[in-house]
């Protein structure tokens, strides 16, 4: 799975705590991504219920994932994207519930 990633993101990301860049980035590389490639694999696959990842509302295109429910509250937003003709995720946005204010 390949990854691009938004600008907002970048400063996003160095706003994190070291803790919670470590989380984020455990949660996407042994979970996240391997249940993309396998939506990627299999169209209609269902997304693990624990990392709760839906559509975000009002913003069409836009999907969201919670990486951490309790201290800190962790959620991040990724668009699909290609690149090379593959599927490929755009990380837009990383930290709290405030990130849908701009999704």
């Amino acid at each position: 799975m390949r990854f691009e990633h938004a600008e907002r993101f970048d400063a996003d990301v160095r706003r994190l705590s070291r803790r919670e860049q470590e989380l984020f980035r455990t949660v996407v590389r042994e979970r996240f991504v391997p249940a993309a490639e396998r939506v990627v694999a299999e169209p209609g696959a269902m997304w693990p219920r624990a990392l709760r990842i839906r559509r975000v509302e009002a913003a069409p295109g836009i999907w969201e994932l919670t990486w951490s429910f309790a201290g800190p509250d962790g959620r991040a937003t990724f668009e699909w994207i290609e690149i090379g003709g593959e599927a490929a995720i755009r990380w837009r946005r990383v930290g709290t519930h405030a990130v849908f204010r701009d999704p």
